[in-house]
């Protein structure tokens, strides 16, 4: 499955993108917060995608950041959220407040999100508290910016390991590799160290 979609931006609605690329134009629901982020029209954009599909329905999402995908993952868990309504959650609060508001147990800030009362916000805490991938270990708040490995870390997570864990790991392999993604007696180019820090973690992972 497709990670992202990098194309021009051909239209901007409510909650909604179009993207071009490659002679196809892809209809995208987006948090509201994120629209300004992918800049304006004629414009060349990245979209972090997630695809909902069911027997009688399909639908594409799509997200500026990473971390912003992984929070409407991380909003799916909790239970009586679909993607429709984290989306309107994530349009109604930003990604950082929201965050901080589930790490805080800030439920009247959670019910300002539509279709949010008091028994779902507490849900929404009981769920998530100390568990948002998109957050790093020991943080209260504070929004990790897009890591270097995301792509990595989002394949481990489609191979079924539980995100958190596969971003610890994955950060604390890619510790072994300079700035440039290489170290002493390491594959000497970047793909070749996203290779082996992929690798290590599967094993890692799987111990």
């Amino acid at each position: 499955m497709f990670n992202s979609i990098t194309g021009t931006i051909t239209g901007k609605h409510i909650l909604s993108l179009y993207l071009e690329a490659n002679g196809i134009e892809w209809d995208f629901m987006v948090p509201e917060f994120d629209l300004d982020a992918f800049g304006h029209l004629g414009d060349t954009a990245r979209v972090y995608t997630w695809l909902y599909h069911r027997e009688d329905s399909m639908r594409l999402f799509g997200f500026a950041t990473p971390a912003q995908r992984n929070l409407f993952l991380d909003l799916m868990k909790v239970d009586g959220i679909g993607p429709k309504q984290a989306i309107k959650i994530l349009s109604s609060i930003p990604g950082e407040a929201l965050e901080a508001a589930l790490e805080s147990e800030d439920v009247n800030a959670l019910e300002h999100a539509p279709g949010i009362g008091k028994k779902t916000a507490q849900k929404m805490i009981l769920a998530l508290k100390g568990k948002l991938t998109s957050l790093p270990s020991g943080s209260a708040g504070k929004r990790e910016a897009p890591g270097a490995h995301d792509d990595i870390v989002q394949a481990l997570a489609d191979m079924g390991f539980d995100r958190r864990r596969a971003a610890e790991i994955v950060e604390g392999i890619a510790k072994d590799f300079g700035p440039s993604g290489t170290a002493t007696g390491s594959p000497s180019d970047r793909e070749s160290a996203e290779k082996e820090i992929f690798r290590r973690a599967i094993v890692a992972l799987s111990s």
